[in-house]
């Protein structure tokens, strides 16, 4: 498939929508849906929240499909809308989440199942250190680490230059690299063994 494949499918899946076709809107949710409501997940941190979002973003890009120009994939273009929406409602709902994430920062480390690696990384670990992330950090760690978008497609989604990705993603590994440590060490795991 050519390079020219892709933006050609785009071009017609955007001419279509631009007519009002259903079968193009459905297309369209059948091909990028599931992606969208784990990137909001992620970002938003709560399946309501996400589910909220995702027909948010949806209704987004139905409404400013016309906006859509071809310099860049339409999935780009929807990432870039869809994170710029979950950011937004982050930002607008910042004192909510803090109320919300509270409670689990003073629950205390988590217990291992009897019999499991002590040196295993919970996911609710992750999670918990993804969520520590700055937002620019979290969006960029999300779309490139995560979704696995290019570091110049993760600029362009996020209106930042490539090497700020990069940048951001990097500065993310690292804090979640750290704060993942200082969760197992008191599990008595060493930091080689987490490697």
């Amino acid at each position: 498939m050519t390079g020219d494949a892709p933006r050609s499918a785009d071009a017609d899946l955007v001419a279509r929508l631009r007519t009002g076709d259903t079968t193009a809107y459905e297309e369209l949710y059948r091909q990028h849906g599931t992606r969208l409501f784990n990137l909001a997940y992620r970002v938003l941190e709560h399946a309501d929240d996400a589910q909220d979002q995702l027909q948010e973003i949806f209704l987004q890009v139905f409404k400013r499909i016309d906006s859509f120009k071809g310099d860049s994939s339409l999935s780009t273009w929807m990432y870039r809308l869809a994170m710029n929406l979950c950011l937004d409602r982050l930002r607008s709902k910042a004192g909510k989440a803090d109320r919300r994430t509270a409670g689990l920062d003073d629950a205390g480390p988590v217990k291992a199942r009897p019999g499991a690696l002590e040196h295993t990384v919970h996911r609710l670990d992750l999670e918990r250190a993804i969520a520590t992330l700055p937002d620019a950090c979290r969006a960029a760690f999300l779309l490139h680490d995560v979704e696995g978008f290019e570091h110049r497609e993760v600029g362009k989604i996020l209106g930042v230059s490539e090497g700020t990705s990069k940048s951001q993603v990097h500065k993310a590994r690292l804090r979640i690299r750290e704060h993942l440590l200082s969760v197992v060490r008191p599990r008595g795991v060493t930091p080689a063994a987490t490697r």
